[in-house]
């Protein structure tokens, strides 16, 4: 989103709404929007998670505050690790990508029907654009099992443990 520019910045816009476009890391701009408890997602290609030191790298999105990864697909170790951190893998359908949208990083995004989910939901995600354009496109939960529902809703594998051991006593 940096005009092909590669590496680990990114832009910070700020609250959704507000004018500014500032250059900055992905780490500071996660840690921004974090503290201002502006939810973030990623947007990503195919396969996402391949090749990754599996629990870390789930672990540094939800650290990150990121609630959700919008890719074509995932990596099935990574997908399911990132459920048990509490973030949501999104499944992009073709012909979309965040190339083909146009996306830029002002937009301000919604993820439309989580409430009541279950497994591979078709969700709506709603793209608000800086000239007030919204786009609306099909997209669907990758949350493959009851579960990895479970799991998600409770906002991960380890809270969901303690809730149980918890309700237990």
């Amino acid at each position: 989103m940096l005009g092909g520019e590669e590496g680990g910045f990114t832009y910070y816009f700020g609250r959704p709404g507000e004018q500014i476009r500032q250059k900055t890391t992905i780490y500071d701009a996660a840690m921004q929007y974090k503290a201002l408890g502006v939810p973030t997602i990623i947007f990503a290609g195919r396969e996402y998670g391949t090749g990754s030191s599996r629990d870390w790298a789930a672990k540094g999105p939800a650290l990150l505050g990121i609630k959700a990864i919008i890719a074509k697909s995932f990596e099935r170790i990574h997908r399911s690790n990132l459920i048990g951190m509490g973030v949501l893998p999104i499944e992009l359908p073709d012909p979309y990508s965040y190339q083909s949208l146009g996306l830029d990083g002002s937009e301000v995004f919604d993820i439309v029907g989580i409430e009541g989910i279950y497994p591979n939901k078709q969700l709506t995600l709603r793209i608000m654009q800086a000239d007030s354009n919204v786009i609306e496109i099909p997209v669907r939960a990758r949350l493959d099992t009851p579960v990895e529902v479970e799991y998600y809703i409770h906002g991960g594998i380890l809270s969901y443990m303690l809730r149980q051991i918890l309700s237990r006593k």
